[in-house]
């Protein structure tokens, strides 16, 4: 205080009602004198400088011949450490930072290029205003742990970071709005757990990332007015969450997929979004070469068979429920084989094996021997070169059907008479048949033979003479090599390959095959129908391009692409499940068999 001042000499202080001088006696030597007072007390402060720590010491005496006593003396006290004290703490107050303009309470800060690290420890309320931040970093506000509000807007930034407002226990109020955010993380928001308001309206958001309100339970108010939400699978948890908080959301609308366009999100519920998709994801590598594989049940277990031409074996696995991977069981030792065809009848195992060269074969599974003993041959003057083996039960009895490829040949129908299998009808000779296919059309048997040399043909079953009549044949569909059935809601649809050109789908209307789809085809030996639970495949494998998987859009009534697959010179696949687990099986020709998991995907994840 300017009214105050040190007499050296006699060392008293003159203005005895001034209390608050911010000068100091230093040195014990300096014994200031108050002649107005019958009292006298010393009184030591030490504290920290910029010079380090310095000693200031004031001593008031006494008139001569007194002693100190007295109320006084604690007051005296009391005043003087209170003055130094508070000297003290004025020189540490943070200043109001460059760009900003800070009241007692309040600070706003406009065009600051960063998030400034100190503001008066007054400040409950923070603004940033067209500031030029490219982002909020983590742990911005750690040194501002009073705040209660806190704003911003007309800014350049676009991202918010993970822990953003780590540090704020008392922040109640949180506006984001009229900026340009891009990206905020999943974790912006944490530890804000006093929060009650936020708002995040007209800032262009697409999309908020999953339960980035996590935690916030004491929100009572969110707004989200302005953006362009995206109201597909990743923001499905948004639909969820409304229908769990006590927040309220004012009504904001969808700015797309199409399907929800337009649609207000606080009307939309969880099972109005598709979410869950599946890909077939590569599981084992089998180390050798094949050109056809089927899958059966045999005592309660699921068993694989491949046909392996090059080592001349029929090769069966069994699933390992321990290692969980797919093992080998047994073999059958063969010459050039294409087909092994597996027939459980009477709870008989039988294997028809197909051979190129040295005549095909029956065997049959010996349990009390645990080995496949060879009951029966092929007649090799019908059964020449053969290409595809199909089997089916007609009005109670077994059948199985060998596709030939040679001109000397004869596809030909076989039936199980209780002893073994004899022949039951040559369809036709001379046609180089290439593959048949079993199915039902109204509720009638049929076989429909591919032939490079025709156009496939139409077989219906004759119940009154037990044969096979030939009905039609598929017009406009010459060179198709192999032709596979399927059904979608009971209607029936047919799968046709064609090595170069165009491979077709096309589905029954009553009378005729009328075609759905066309598929491009570049060295396509197999397009194949594959049922998984309630998605239905079409794999078109390929000799010079990667495996294409379609995946069948009930929607449009066609199959739409999933995804691709490495595979060499795929010949045939198959789907077996096992322990609560689906695997796609894929032969390959000149490559490694592969095996493949069946996974479903939630998107809203």
């Amino acid at each position: 205080n300017k009214s105050a001042y040190l007499d050296e000499t006699q060392g008293c202080i003159k203005n005895p009602a001034c209390m608050t001088t911010n000068k100091y006696l230093a040195g014990a030597s300096r014994q200031p004198y108050w002649p107005y007072t019958d009292f006298c007390f010393r009184v030591e402060v030490k504290r920290a400088g910029a010079a380090g720590l310095v000693q200031d010491r004031i001593t008031v005496m006494g008139r001569p011949g007194r002693g100190c006593s007295g109320g006084w003396t604690v007051l005296m006290w009391v005043a003087v450490v209170c003055l130094v004290l508070t000297d003290g703490r004025r020189s540490k107050q943070p200043r109001c930072p460059v760009g900003c303009t800070c009241t007692k309470d309040n600070a706003l800060c406009e065009n600051v290029r960063s998030v400034p690290h100190t503001f008066p420890s007054d400040v409950v309320s923070l603004s940033f205003v067209k500031s030029g931040f490219n982002e909020i970093a983590g742990a911005s506000f750690v040194h501002t742990p009073n705040l209660q509000l806190l704003l911003f807007t007309a800014n350049s930034f676009d991202l918010i970071d993970e822990d953003a407002f780590v540090g704020l226990p008392h922040l109640e109020y949180l506006f984001i709005e009229n900026n340009r955010i891009a990206s905020i993380s999943p974790f912006a928001f944490r530890g804000l757990k006093a929060l009650l308001h936020l708002s995040l309206a007209y800032n262009n958001l697409e999309t908020l990332p999953k339960d980035v309100f996590r935690g916030m339970d004491a929100l009572t108010k969110v707004d989200l007015r302005g953006n362009n939400l995206i109201c597909d699978c990743k923001l499905k948890w948004l639909v969820e969450w409304i229908h769990h908080t006590n927040a309220t959301l004012d009504q904001i609308y969808c700015s797309g997929p199409p399907i929800h366009q337009g649609k207000k999100i606080n009307d939309l519920l969880p099972h109005s979004f598709d979410c869950i998709t599946t890909e077939f994801a590569s599981y084992q590598l089998l180390r050798f070469e094949s050109i056809s594989v089927e899958t059966f049940t045999f005592g309660n277990e699921q068993y694989v068979v491949f046909a392996q031409p090059f080592a001349g074996t029929c090769n069966f696995l069994e699933w390992d429920h321990v290692e969980m991977t797919f093992r080998t069981y047994d073999t059958i030792q063969s010459t050039s084989t294409v087909v092994c065809k597996p027939m459980v009848i009477d709870n008989q195992l039988f294997i028809i094996v197909a051979q190129l060269f040295g005549g095909s074969h029956i065997y049959k599974r010996d349990s009390s021997a645990n080995k496949f003993i060879k009951i029966q041959d092929i007649d090799i003057l019908r059964i020449r070169k053969p290409n595809d083996i199909e089997t089916f039960v007609i009005d109670g009895e077994s059948f199985f059907v060998i596709a030939d490829s040679s001109k000397a040949g004869s596809t030909t129908v076989y039936k199980w008479n209780g002893i073994g299998f004899y022949s039951h009808q040559s369809l036709h000779p001379w046609y180089r048949d290439t593959d048949v296919e079993y199915l039902e059309i109204s509720n009638k048997p049929h076989l429909i033979l591919s032939s490079s040399s025709q156009r496939p043909v139409v077989y219906q079953w004759n119940r009154s003479q037990k044969k096979f009549d030939r009905r039609t044949d598929i017009p406009d569909m010459e060179d198709v090599f192999s032709i596979k059935h399927f059904r979608v809601k009971g209607d029936l649809f047919i799968c046709l390959t064609r090595y170069i050109g165009d491979s077709r789908v096309m589905r029954w209307d009553g009378a005729m095959f009328k075609e759905v789809q066309t598929f491009p085809s570049r060295g396509s030996m197999v397009f194949q129908p594959v049922s998984v639970g309630k998605w239905q495949y079409a794999i078109l494998g390929s000799d010079y391009s990667l495996t294409q998987v379609y995946q069948w859009d009930a929607k449009r009534g066609q199959f739409v692409p999933s995804q691709e697959l490495s595979i060499q010179a795929p010949r045939g696949f198959s789907v077996v499940s096992v322990d609560n687990r689906v695997f796609l099986l894929a032969s390959s020709f000149k490559g490694k068999t592969q095996i493949y998991e069946h996974l479903m995907i939630d998107l809203s994840d």
